[in-house]
């Protein structure tokens, strides 16, 4: 896996989406974690390689990868 990219998952938005970004280019809205392996994967990443709690490797803002709803975004 290459450690080159750079992975930011934003804040929910109202309905419970984060964007998604890598490399400066927005990949989608990911409503879960399931989404964001999928957003991950087809950047080049194998999925089974990924740890979401790495932060070498995803920049979380808004909360950390247990967080998918705006409620638990605004602490």
């Amino acid at each position: 896996m290459s450690r080159d990219l750079r992975v930011v998952v934003y804040p929910p938005d109202a309905e419970g989406r984060r964007r998604v970004r890598v490399d400066g280019e927005i990949l989608g809205r990911a409503l879960g974690p399931g989404d964001l392996l999928e957003f991950l994967r087809r950047a080049g990443l194998d999925p089974d390689d990924i740890r979401l709690d790495d932060t070498l490797l995803i920049e979380w803002r808004g909360g950390g990868p247990a967080v998918w709803s705006p409620d638990l975004g605004e602490e």
